[in-house]
């Protein structure tokens, strides 16, 4: 199979998978178990691995919180500050184009008596498309508002958000920003005190590492942040996420951020020109078929992604006829979701032309060789359907 499905997960970097296995099998020890030297070792490591991860992400060695992927930091920054005892506002606002594991969280703010305010983005053929409206954002946030969470980048369409303009709208009126940076960090550059963000969230399997191991940035220094915890017994990581800590997947995550960072810009221009080609090629062999979000050459598109929309087909239909080749309708997380995509309608796109879009995310590992076997079997796939039809 040739994988081209780099948003919903990526290979672990057998780099990352060297650095991780000691600590499964030879130096495992608890890292709260400082009574003894298999212990202080553990917790020595990881401390090795936050000073790492803190200077990747450009903040204090303190604010990194080790969790267990994205959604968790995400429930964790958003329940985190709304609920928290002395914070008395009951307005959050996000955007329309947020993954699930936000849009869910304030679904539940709502039913617990909280205002919600989703701001919508530009819509598709008006500019940077998918990327969120400024001024409705700033419309949006008022007096009540106790946090804005607005991602980094979109994991359907690739489009980037301006993180430092949205992180001046919201500190003007005295507002937190969360950022679910979860496709950004390790693909882009992500300076967190550059873009005054409060609060972040990232996993380590969008960037080569291992899948269980994500982390939250809470604070940059700039100004405090109040957490509610949401798992407690024991006191960890300063009673804001309780429980044993996760030595090899934090470890791991450490390497994979490392490398990512510096072999950022390589991979990057290499990524830009698979998916360029990915392009061309089913361009020339598919009629009809038109791009979806910004343009290509823009640098507000992360550079290995490419949406497209198919004239007759569903992209549905076309990813059972091309078994070979790993692609998807929309984000991993709401695969099971029939409903079409809410990133595409939420740039404009009706429902049958959401349903007859798919998604490309090429990454460190994919070759020239399989973008080229891969669009001759969709091109192949796509006749005999059309044949069908």
């Amino acid at each position: 199979m040739i994988y081209l499905d780099n948003h919903a997960t990526t290979r672990c970097d057998p780099r990352v998978v060297e650095a991780m296995v000691p600590w499964l099998s030879e130096d495992f020890g608890n890292p709260s178990s400082g009574s003894h030297e298999m212990g202080r070792t553990a917790a020595a490591a990881i401390q090795q691995s936050v000073a790492k991860i803190a200077a990747a992400l450009n903040v204090p060695a303190d604010s990194v919180i080790f969790t267990s992927g994205a959604t968790e930091s995400n429930n964790l920054a958003i329940r985190g500050v709304c609920l928290h005892p002395r914070q008395k506002k009951r307005h959050f606002v996000t955007v329309t184009s947020e993954h699930h594991a936000v849009l869910d969280v304030s679904d539940e703010l709502r039913r617990e008596g909280f205002r919600v305010t989703e701001v919508p983005v530009i819509a598709q053929a008006e500019g940077a498309t998918g990327v969120v409206d400024l001024n409705r954002l700033a419309d949006a946030i008022d007096d009540d508002t106790a946090l804005v969470s607005v991602m980094w980048a979109n994991n359907e369409i690739g489009s980037i958000a301006p993180m430092r303009d949205v992180a001046d709208l919201c500190h003007a009126r005295s507002v937190l920003l969360h950022s679910d940076a979860t496709q950004a960090v390790g693909r882009i550059p992500v300076d967190v005190l550059a873009a005054d963000v409060d609060l972040l969230s990232a996993a380590a399997h969008k960037f080569y590492g291992p899948k269980g191991t994500g982390l939250l940035v809470v604070g940059n220094g700039n100004r405090r942040v109040r957490l509610r915890p949401q798992i407690v017994g024991g006191g960890q990581q300063q009673g804001l996420r309780s429980g044993t800590l996760n030595t090899a997947g934090i470890i791991a995550m450490a390497t994979a951020l490392e490398l990512a960072v510096d072999e950022m810009e390589s991979h990057h221009d290499r990524i830009g020109q698979m998916r360029n080609q990915l392009f061309q090629l089913l361009s020339s062999g598919i009629d009809g078929i038109k791009l979806n979000g910004i343009s290509l050459d823009s640098n507000q598109r992360l550079s290995g992604n490419l949406n497209l929309q198919l004239e007759a087909i569903e992209g549905e239909a076309w990813m059972a006829a091309t078994p070979s080749v790993a692609f998807s309708s929309g984000s991993a997380c709401s695969s099971v979701d029939a409903k079409p995509s809410h990133v595409l309608t939420a740039i404009g796109l009706n429902e049958s032309e959401a349903r007859r879009s798919v998604r490309f995310g090429i990454g460190r590992f994919n070759t020239d060789q399989e973008i080229q076997q891969a669009a001759e079997w969709l091109i192949e796939s796509h006749r005999k359907l059309c044949r069908l039809s």
